[in-house]
């Protein structure tokens, strides 16, 4: 397979005031296209090609680093694009509700673990809800890396590498993680990675 750009599902203005039209034509426009031009040049001659997204990421962590850093920067990418719609936030819809209230004790718990994730993700990274042995747990991980390579399925992740907000925000990480939190994340559509991840 090579890696192909996708179309942002919503026009580059639907995210404003939390996410600018700069900030997405500079984090979708130039860097994800950036994670697809070296992602497919590196692949070419890997041995990989012709698996799946996953199992690129999956197979490359820890024995091939330039395209492991691309594959799922690329990865992490095609689904944030997803994780985001406009007027998000709001409710969850049920089984996956449930499920947050199970593992983790309540929604808002969940909420507050998953910003201070991403506050305490030293330099670039991810916070991420994932399912692992069939519970939600939160995790964060550095640079590109996601649960795919630490035995979990993300469901939900959050980009919180400088580029993703410091053109809206400056430096205050907080601020953006509280803002991804309350008015952006599409639940839907992590509901929808929750169901197959647990089918």
């Amino acid at each position: 397979m090579s890696f192909t750009l996708p179309e942002l599902p919503y026009a580059y203005e639907a995210l404003q005031p939390y996410m600018s039209k700069e900030t997405l034509e500079y984090h979708h426009d130039k860097h994800h296209q950036a994670y697809v031009t070296n992602g497919n040049n590196l692949l070419k001659d890997s041995g990989l090609e012709g698996k799946s997204l996953e199992d690129i990421v999956k197979e490359s962590f820890g024995k091939n680093a330039g395209l492991f850093n691309n594959a799922a920067q690329h990865y992490n990418h095609l689904h944030f694009w997803n994780w985001l719609k406009p007027n998000g936030g709001g409710a969850i819809p049920g089984e996956l509700e449930k499920a947050i209230i199970d593992s983790l004790g309540s929604v808002e718990k969940a909420k507050a673990d998953l910003i201070q994730a991403g506050v305490t993700q030293f330099g670039s990274g991810w916070a991420w809800l994932a399912v692992k042995d069939g519970k939600i747990i939160v995790s964060k991980s550095a640079n590109g890396e996601n649960p795919l390579v630490q035995g979990a399925t993300p469901i939900l992740g959050v980009d919180v590498w400088e580029h993703s907000y410091y053109i809206d925000y400056r430096n205050r990480r907080p601020d953006y993680l509280k803002a991804f939190v309350d008015n952006l994340i599409n639940w839907e559509y992590a509901a929808e990675l929750y169901a197959k991840a647990t089918a």
